[in-house]
């Protein structure tokens, strides 16, 4: 027996594409633009922006393919659609943050030996006009951030861009006044820095979800003790719960019931009582449950087969 519900929101990932389509021209416009400013300048915190604005362009283009994707509808091959796609989505683009993190910590501890030098006010001209692009990305996927992880990345990739285009301009303001030419690799270390850690934390929430681990907002031992309170439900096995993608818990769970239940029809109201307990009880609400409720006898027989 199995409840299932499903909310579709087929206007919002159509809204939700456009945002991403408006969001990778003005990236893809400031990109140009840091990799000849980066290039005419000589400057590392420019050239690291530019490689992660290379990422981000990249992670608009994946995540605007996904959220094409997640708007298909299901089939019998695939029954959940293309639910995943944001998933493997966020995971590909925190991987490419990663790999340009570790560049950029490894071209800067060079560069603090020898640091080579830089143009100033170019840096600022350049810093400013990616400043206010990344600034124009933001406003348009803010409305979006947060629909699911795919659109969450890549708000997260444009704000650190915001970031770095803010680093950069520092470093340029520094070594204007002082001509302290180290000061383009702090900058383009501190982009590292906030690449980093929230590349690693992406890359932990999609590969848990890719797992099918327990969303971590979910008890099981809380919403099987809370099964168990329920009058004539004996026994609860093979309970399991995992994201389909990062806005759709599923649960699956063998219910044991009481002889009589089943006779006298009492099964459905237990059932019924079951999936609102899921659905209102816990801090997520499981809409998509599917349990197998089953006498004492049953489940014996199903246990020994396990256990043969």
């Amino acid at each position: 027996m199995s409840h299932h519900g499903h909310s579709h929101g087929h206007s919002h990932g159509a809204t939700n594409r456009q945002r991403l389509v408006a969001a990778l021209a003005i990236t893809g416009s400031i990109l140009v633009v840091e990799i000849v400013g980066a290039l005419v300048t000589g400057s590392l915190a420019l050239l690291v922006d530019a490689g992660h604005m290379l990422t981000d362009s990249m992670g608009l283009v994946v995540a605007l393919i996904a959220a094409t994707l997640m708007a298909r509808p299901p089939s019998d091959r695939r029954t959940w659609g293309w639910q995943r796609a944001e998933v493997l989505s966020a995971a590909l683009q925190s991987a490419i943050l990663l790999v340009v993190g570790c560049y950029a910590v490894v071209e800067g501890i060079a560069r603090l030996l020898a640091p080579p030098e830089v143009s100033p006010g170019g840096l600022i001209v350049i810093g400013t006009l990616g400043l206010l692009g990344n600034l124009l990305a933001l406003l348009v996927l803010a409305g979006g951030r947060d629909a699911n992880l795919n659109m969450r990345a890549a708000f997260l990739e444009v704000l650190n861009d915001a970031l770095g285009s803010v680093a950069v301009i520092v470093s340029a303001v520094v070594v204007a006044l002082t001509g302290w030419m180290r000061a383009d690799t702090v900058a383009g270390l501190f982009v590292a820095a906030l690449i980093l850690p929230r590349a690693v934390l992406l890359l932990r929430r999609s590969t848990t979800i890719l797992l099918e681990e327990t969303p971590a907002d979910l008890d099981l031992t809380e919403v099987r003790s809370h099964i168990m309170t329920l009058p004539h439900v004996q026994g609860v096995h093979d309970l399991h719960a995992s994201m389909v993608s990062s806005d759709q818990p599923v649960l699956t769970a063998h219910v044991v019931l009481a002889e009589e239940c089943f006779r006298d029809g009492h099964s459905q109201q237990i059932l019924s009582q079951i999936q609102e307990c899921l659905e209102r009880h816990h801090e997520i609400s499981i809409e998509h449950c599917t349990l197998q409720l089953e006498s004492r006898s049953i489940a014996d027989q199903h246990l020994d087969r396990l256990h043969a």
